[in-house]
């Protein structure tokens, strides 16, 4: 018999989904703050749109090369 995996995140759906889920309402308030607000609101839509593509381009700098 095969021994039963232990899983990493211990059961926490916060550990697997709570990145994901954070990208997502950050994303959705800077798109919302683009449509409906002018001057700082603007400018929270950029940085909450950037977000995600520099968060994707530090894990991708820093993964390991097989």
């Amino acid at each position: 018999m095969t021994k039963a995996r232990k899983s990493r995140s211990g059961g926490n759906w916060w550990t697997v989904y709570g990145g994901p889920l954070l990208i997502g309402v950050l994303s959705t308030a800077g798109l919302l703050s683009a449509l409906l607000y002018e001057g700082p609101g603007r400018y929270f839509s950029w940085v909450a749109l950037g977000a995600p593509i520099a968060l994707t381009a530090w894990f991708y700098a820093r993964r390991t090369k097989p």
